[in-house]
C-alpha cells in the first residue's frame, strides 16, 4: 500500500455544546462539556490510520498532559509517531470550540508547539518523505514550513495534497507544487478573490487555481457535496444526507479518507465518494477524532447509496 505522510497540527479540543453560538459580548449558558483530541493535522492523520492507510505523522506537542494524551492516542490509532517531537518550550495546541443546536461551530485556537515547527523537523524526516507517495498538509503550522515541505516532497516526486485551512492567501510557488487542493467555498474565495455564488463563479475560481499550477481542485460545498475540476473538466459528487450533530472535523475526515482511497489506486472521483461517505458519518457524532468512522462503516454506507 502507498505511504501517506501527514504534516500538521496537534491540538486538544475543549468543547462546549450550547443552543446558540454567542454574539460578541454575549454570555450563553452551555450544556455538555468534553475534552477531545483534535487539530487539523492530527484529525487527518488519525483518519488515514483508522481507515486502513499507511500513515506517518510529523508534528509537535508540548511537554504537558495534553501532549502525552495525544501521543498515546496516535499510537493507539496505529500512527507512526517517530517524527512527532516534544517541545519543552511551549504548551500543546488547544482549541476552544462551541457547538450549537444546528451542529454549527465556532473555534478559537491557541497554537502553542504547533507554531514552533521548523525546517529542522522536516529535514530530520527527509528519509520518511522520500519513501512517501502522498504528502497531506493543512495550514495550522507556519506557512514557511508548509512551503518548505512541499518543495522537498515535490522534488522527490511525492504527490502533495493541501487542505488550505484555516483560509489564507497562498503563494503561487506553493500552488504550483500541489497535486490536489481541497478548499471549501470560503477558503476558495480567500485564495482566489472570487465569491462563489453559482456554477459559473465556482468554475472561475477553480480555473484560477489551475492556472496557478494546481493539478486538481476539489471544492467541498457542504450539503451539496464536492466537485473536482481539472484539465478534463468538472465532476460533481453529491453529498450523502445525514442528520448532523457536530460538523467539527468533517473536512478533516474528508481529506484523510480521500488520501486513503488514492493510496489504494482509486481514481480521484472514486476517492471523493469514499471521502464523502466518511465525512457524512462523522457529522452524526460529537467531537473530532471520536467522530471518525471505521473502514467497514464507510464501505457499508457506500453500498447503501450505490
Amino acid at each position: 500500500m502507498s505511504k501517506i505522510v501527514i504534516i500538521g497540527s496537534s491540538n486538544t479540543d475543549l468543547v462546549v455544546r450550547t443552543h446558540k453560538i454567542p454574539s460578541p459580548g454575549e454570555t450563553v449558558i452551555g450544556e455538555d462539556y468534553f475534552v477531545n483530541p483534535g487539530g487539523k493535522g492530527a484529525n487527518q492523520a488519525v483518519t488515514v490510520a483508522k481507515l486502513g492507510g499507511n500513515a506517518s505523522f510529523i508534528a509537535k506537542v508540548g511537554d504537558d498532559e495534553y501532549g502525552r494524551m495525544s501521543l498515546e492516542g496516535y499510537k493507539a490509532a496505529g500512527l507512526d509517531v517517530s517524527h512527532v517531537t516534544i517541545d519543552h518550550s511551549a504548551h500543546s495546541g488547544v482549541a476552544m470550540i462551541v457547538v450549537d443546536d444546528n451542529a454549527e461551530n465556532a473555534i478559537t485556537v491557541s497554537s502553542g508547539a504547533n507554531y514552533n515547527m521548523n525546517s529542522d523537523d522536516i529535514d530530520k524526516a527527509e528519509a520518511l518523505l522520500e519513501s512517501a507517495d502522498f504528502l497531506l498538509m493543512q495550514l495550522e503550522i507556519p506557512m514557511p514550513i508548509v512551503e518548505y515541505a512541499a518543495e522537498k516532497a515535490c522534488a522527490k516526486g511525492v504527490k502533495v495534497i493541501l487542505n488550505p485551512a484555516p483560509g489564507t492567501k497562498i503563494s503561487k510557488s506553493l500552488l504550483s507544487k500541489l497535486y490536489i487542493i481541497v478548499p471549501n467555498e470560503t477558503e476558495c474565495e480567500i485564495l482566489t478573490g472570487i465569491r462563489i455564488t453559482d456554477h459559473e463563479s465556482k468554475m472561475q475560481a477553480a480555473e484560477t487555481l489551475l492556472k496557478a499550477g494546481v493539478k486538481n481542485v476539489i471544492l467541498t460545498i457542504g450539503s451539496k457535496g464536492s466537485c473536482l475540476v481539472n484539465s478534463d473538466g468538472c465532476v460533481h459528487v453529491p453529498a450523502i444526507p445525514q442528520k448532523a450533530v457536530d460538523t467539527t472535523a468533517a473536512g478533516d475526515v474528508y481529506c484523510g479518507a480521500l488520501c486513503v482511497a488514492l493510496s489504494e489506486g482509486r481514481s480521484i472521483q472514486d476517492a471523493m465518494l469514499f471521502a464523502t461517505a466518511a465525512s457524512a458519518i462523522s457529522v452524526t457524532r460529537n467531537g473530532a477524532q471520536p467522530s471518525i468512522p471505521t473502514r467497514e462503516e464507510v464501505l457499508d454506507l457506500i453500498g447503501k447509496v450505490r
